[in-house]
C-alpha cells in the first residue's frame, strides 16, 4: 500500500538548470532553477517556471528571451551558488569567475563553461500561482564538441548533467543506463 504525503513538488528527477538573462541595463545574470522542462516538440519549446520575485522574473518580462545552460557535475559548486543569491546585488559572473556569453540568436547570455545551452525566445506567459511559467520556444541548442556522440547529439555521460532532489535538498549525478528506449518494452509482446 502507498502512503499519502500530501500535495508536493515530489517528481524524480528535477533538472539542474541555469536560466540566462540580460537586466534592462544590459548586465549578464544568471539564476539556478529545477521547475522546467520541454513542453512541446513542434515548435520544440521549454517551460520555465519562475516566482515574481526574482531578479530573472523582471529580465525576462523585458527582454522576452532567456537561455537554459546545462551545468556538468564539474560545476555542481557554481550553480548551487547562482541558485542562492540574487543578481540584483551581485555579479554572479565575477564571483565564479565563469564567462558570459552573448547569444547571437536571442536577448540572452549563456555560460560559455558549461557543455549545453538552449537559447530560447519567448512565445507565452502563464500565470499559475505564485510561479509563472513561460513558454521558450528553443531557437537553437549548442553544445561542445567535448559531449557530443554518436549521430551528432549530446552523449549524456560526457554532459554530466546534475538532478536535483526538491524535498531532500541534495544534488545528484545521472547513472548507467537501463535499456534502450522504445525497445526493452517490446517484450510484452502487444508492441508492434
Amino acid at each position: 500500500m502507498k502512503k499519502s504525503l500530501g500535495p508536493k513538488t515530489l517528481a524524480y528527477p528535477t533538472p539542474v538548470w541555469v536560466l540566462g538573462s540580460y537586466d534592462k541595463d544590459g548586465r549578464p545574470d544568471v539564476m539556478t532553477f529545477s521547475w522546467g522542462g520541454i513542453c512541446c516538440s513542434k515548435p520544440p519549446c521549454v517551460s520555465v517556471s519562475l516566482r515574481q520575485a526574482t531578479y530573472t522574473y523582471g529580465n525576462i518580462i523585458e527582454r522576452k528571451a532567456f537561455t537554459i545552460n546545462i551545468p556538468s557535475e564539474k560545476y555542481a559548486r557554481e550553480a548551487d551558488y547562482f541558485g542562492m543569491v540574487s543578481g540584483r546585488t551581485i555579479d554572479k559572473f565575477s564571483v565564479t569567475g565563469l564567462t558570459p556569453v552573448k547569444s547571437d540568436l536571442v536577448d540572452a547570455p549563456y555560460v560559455k563553461e558549461f557543455p549545453m545551452v538552449l537559447e530560447c525566445k519567448v512565445i507565452k506567459i502563464v500565470e499559475i500561482g505564485l510561479h509563472t511559467q513561460f513558454i521558450g520556444e528553443i531557437i537553437d541548442v549548442k553544445a561542445d564538441d567535448s559531449v557530443i556522440g554518436d549521430k551528432d547529439l549530446p552523449d549524456i555521460a560526457k554532459v554530466s548533467p546534475i538532478v536535483f532532489c526538491p524535498e531532500g535538498r541534495t544534488y545528484w549525478r545521472i547513472g548507467g543506463p537501463l535499456g534502450e528506449a522504445f525497445s526493452i518494452g517490446r517484450s510484452f509482446n502487444d508492441v508492434k
